[in-house]
């Protein structure tokens, strides 16, 4: 594995590592936030594209707001109120998102710099991360002990992420990557040609704040519904309640099957290339982002989708999502595959 000196943030080393995932692929991770810089895919005339949104220095990635590329926690997605009950105790985080937490807060994970090792895998080197994160950062209780490996799936082409964590009294963990992906390539303009597929028969609602409300809706007959391929462009601006309130896609689909072993969550293809994106997890739900919020210069609106898998956004309110409490003594564990590969036409 390649890797190199890319900076410093408060006194520590940053650096950049390349992994080599066969056949052409490459992806490139910095211990900044454990963010995804780049990941190099290519399309059926073989030529390279680097299919994430990134940035090319870590001081745009220590200034970025977006979250893009990195690794979320302890909670990603919203908690309501930027608040929740333990036991008898009420934990208040930090309100970045109007009233309510979002990612882990505005000093999250993504936010420091991680401790990095050179691994080996059963499909060679791997990166692996860890952090120890302190009892009330960001108002979360207990010292949380995180390991997160990046190596290469067992198909060449696959970047797999194995999360692990372990935490000294019961607290709060949904951990994700929030990568931003444009099959087309990064500054190729829209992803709304992609086409989808979600293995998805139900969503949870959400409202104006983008906040699920325990409603749990089956995709048919709504613009959410997409078992079977079609252009993301094609229900984005619905004049739906639920397009309404993500104004897009913005929506925690529930994964048929999930949370039983690893399935698969989702496939995403772009004809123009060739270029396939299957994304496979052990979670129980994943959140599809259209990229509705994306805004600026070097990343437009809409230029890249998410697919973050996670527990359901905002579950400490309720009791019939899976949960996202971690006992003590406890071990949380989940792994995701991203998939690429090519079609011949």
């Amino acid at each position: 594995m390649e890797r190199k000196i890319w900076g410093t943030h408060e006194g520590k080393t940053v650096e950049l590592f390349t992994l080599d995932l066969g056949e052409g692929y490459q992806a490139q991770i910095t211990n900044f936030g454990g963010a995804l810089v780049s990941l190099y895919a290519p399309d059926r005339q073989g030529t390279l594209a680097d299919v994430l949104l990134g940035y090319d220095s870590l001081e745009d990635y220590v200034k970025c707001k977006s979250s893009l590329g990195v690794l979320v926690g302890r909670h990603a997605n919203r908690i309501e109120g930027a608040q929740f009950t333990l036991g008898d105790v009420t934990y208040q985080l930090a309100a970045n998102d109007g009233r309510n937490h979002l990612h882990g807060g505005p000093g999250g994970f993504g936010k420091v710099v991680w401790e990095p090792q050179v691994v080996e895998t059963s499909f060679g080197e791997g990166l692996k991360l860890s952090y120890f994160s302190p009892h009330g950062e960001e108002g979360y209780p207990g010292n949380l002990k995180v390991q997160v490996t990046y190596s290469q799936a067992e198909e060449a082409g696959g970047l797999r992420l194995d999360y692990v964590a372990e935490a000294d009294q019961d607290t709060v963990v949904n951990l994700t990557n929030h990568a931003y992906f444009n099959l087309a390539g990064q500054g190729q303009g829209s992803i709304i040609d992609h086409e989808l597929e979600l293995y998805a028969d139900f969503f949870t609602a959400i409202n104006s704040e983008g906040l699920t409300t325990g409603e749990i809706f089956k995709v048919e007959g709504t613009p959410l519904d997409f078992r079977q391929k079609r252009a993301i462009g094609e229900g984005i601006d619905a004049d739906h309640d639920q397009i309404r309130a993500g104004r897009g896609y913005d929506h925690n689909f529930i994964i048929n099957g999930g949370g039983r072993g690893l399935m698969r969550a989702a496939r995403v293809g772009h004809p123009p290339t060739g270029r396939v994106l299957e994304v496979w997890t052990t979670k129980p739900g994943v959140q599809f982002y259209s990229g509705n919020f994306l805004q600026t210069k070097t990343h437009p609106y809409r230029s890249g989708f998410c697919l973050e898998t996670q527990f359901f956004p905002n579950s400490l309110r309720f009791s019939h999502f899976p949960s996202a409490i971690l006992k003590q003594g406890e071990r949380y564990e989940h792994s995701t595959i991203y998939d690429f590969s090519l079609t011949t036409k």
